[in-house]
């Protein structure tokens, strides 16, 4: 962690939504003026998308059928933790992209499923914000969640965000429900060794719960809506949480537990926007006068 050069972290695994949580952010970033790094974890993957299969192929023939993106040696962790380490040290670091498909290979001039070069931050920014699978790692390698000052869990419940895995590679991707169906199975060992235990480092959980029937994800033919879902956010340490404000500012909602509260799930960015600004500008403040 460091006061002069802070870092959020928003974790959640493919299809949890984490890409619509840092529109929520790049919207306060941009009203409160706010100069950011953002990085992405697909930069960190170990490998592009050619060596990807010849990999997962090689751990099939070798009997491994739980290899994935989840898995922590597919992934390029030390160099994440290196990143965050000397963001934090020194505001600098480097990142590069990962090119999904052709409209991002025209915009940065690489080939889909391939990588970009290595390039060093921008100077002058006022905090670092990560966001995709690897986030708040602790594992006997590294300890990302040490390195950053406000760590944030997406995590649907795991029908829910199957079914935006589902849609979304469908959809975005062109891939078949059997193709994205063995894709979950092949990452579920990683999903609860790798991914699951980050959210007991994360400092705010936002689960989105459905209120419709979601028992089959496999033939769920929308997405549930917001205005279909509730959402627990849970505070791991919930001191200076103004909950009765809340409340007051959001309304038809309720407290659970002493960290949790439970808000409709069309009010998710409203709530994002009053839990984190305050937080945000705190932590920026305190950059300014480090």
């Amino acid at each position: 962690m460091s006061k002069k050069h802070p870092i959020i972290s928003v974790t959640g695994s493919s299809g949890a939504g984490t890409t619509t949580v840092k529109t929520t952010f790049d919207q306060i970033f941009r009203r409160e003026g706010i100069s950011t790094v953002s990085i992405e974890g697909d930069a960190f993957h170990r490998y592009d998308r050619a060596a990807m299969k010849q990999e997962l192929d090689a751990r099939k023939s070798a009997g491994d059928e739980t290899f994935s993106h989840f898995s922590y040696d597919a992934n390029e962790l030390e160099k994440l933790e290196e990143v965050f380490r000397s963001y934090g040290e020194t505001g600098r670091g480097e990142t590069r992209h990962y090119v999904h498909d052709d409209e991002e290979a025209a915009r940065y001039g690489a080939e889909p499923g391939t990588f970009t070069g290595w390039a060093p931050f921008e100077e002058g920014s006022d905090l670092l914000f990560y966001e995709g699978l690897h986030g708040a790692v602790v594992n006997d390698t590294v300890n990302l969640s040490a390195l950053a000052d406000l760590k944030i869990g997406v995590v649907p419940v795991i029908n829910l965000e199957w079914i935006q895995k589902i849609h979304r590679d469908k959809d975005r991707r062109g891939y078949s429900t059997e193709a994205v169906t063995d894709t979950i199975l092949r990452r579920m060992h990683a999903y609860v060794h790798c991914i699951c235990p980050q959210f007991t480092e994360t400092d705010i959980n936002f689960q989105r719960v459905p209120v419709v029937d979601t028992s089959n994800p496999f033939i769920a033919r929308w997405i549930p809506t917001p205005d279909e879902s509730l959402v627990v956010i849970r505070f791991k340490n919930p001191r200076g949480i103004d909950f009765a404000y809340l409340r007051t500012m959001i309304h038809d909602s309720w407290i659970t537990r002493a960290n949790s509260i439970v808000i409709p799930g069309g009010k998710m960015d409203l709530a994002m926007q009053l839990i984190f600004t305050p937080m945000i500008m705190r932590l920026v403040n305190e950059s300014r006068r480090a």
